[in-house]
């Protein structure tokens, strides 16, 4: 069994995606972000970067304790071994795959958090975040390019259905709210269209979905718990999580 620590966003969906793809027995743990789940201590030691997602494998046993793992792109070649499915172990192919991931944990995910952090919850705080907003939109159709481009040649980013695409695949997804006419990334729209009729997908994408939040109704509390961070005001946080 596989405990999945998760909130429903694009960096949580991958994990439930794959987990769905290899027909894999996992039990969900939400990860309240706004009400700061991130920062209690049992939580902190999985995770120390006081992110989500997160597995704790309890087939796993390294030292005696059940192996976890952080990061999305850790956790998905982790689940890719484990399976033996959507991950080459043998090059050319398994490079190809790593590219993809690393381009995506790199570039397509950091530039599209940004884009969505600026269109979802930006406007609850003062000044002119249009520059920012127009910067962030900008990389985002950059890095669509790139996509449409590879996928003239490939049906899947790295050839075959992999890792790299479950991983690109839920930051393609809100693009209807960062204002992308897809249609031009004629590509992409057929990679993106394959996708999201797969039935593991599907499942994968309805895990937690009473939970989705995107900004709408955010208290000012949860803002500052989500957005105002730096290392002071984490480890103040995680000091009062412990004492909770």
């Amino acid at each position: 069994m596989i405990d999945l620590y998760y909130a429903p966003t694009p960096n949580g969906w991958k994990i439930s995606i794959m987990l769905e793809e290899c027909e894999m027995d996992y039990k969900v743990i939400l990860v309240n972000l706004g009400k700061g789940d991130q920062f209690k201590p049992e939580f902190l030691k999985i995770s120390p970067n006081n992110r989500m997602p997160v597995i704790v494998d309890h087939e796993n046993i390294v030292e005696k304790e059940p192996m976890s793992v952080f990061e999305s792109g850790a956790i998905l070649m982790y689940l890719g071994e484990k399976a033996g499915k959507f991950f080459p172990q043998t090059s050319p192919e398994k490079q190809k795959v790593l590219e993809w991931l690393f381009w995506q944990v790199g570039g397509l995910g950091p530039m599209a958090g940004q884009v969505s952090h600026f269109v979802n919850y930006a406007p609850n705080f003062p000044g002119d975040h249009s520059y920012s907003e127009k910067r962030y939109k900008n990389e985002y159709d950059r890095l669509l390019g790139v996509m449409d481009k590879i996928l003239e040649e490939r049906e899947y980013l790295a050839g075959d259905y992999s890792i790299a695409d479950m991983a690109s695949f839920p930051w393609v997804t809100a693009y209807k709210r960062y204002e992308v006419n897809l249609d031009v990334f004629s590509n992409v729209r057929r990679w993106f269209d394959a996708i999201k009729v797969r039935p593991a997908v599907r499942r994968g994408m309805d895990v937690g979905k009473a939970a989705r939040n995107f900004g709408e109704g955010i208290s000012k509390d949860s803002l500052k718990t989500m957005f105002k961070q730096d290392a002071k005001s984490i480890s103040e946080m995680a000091k009062k999580k412990e004492n909770e």
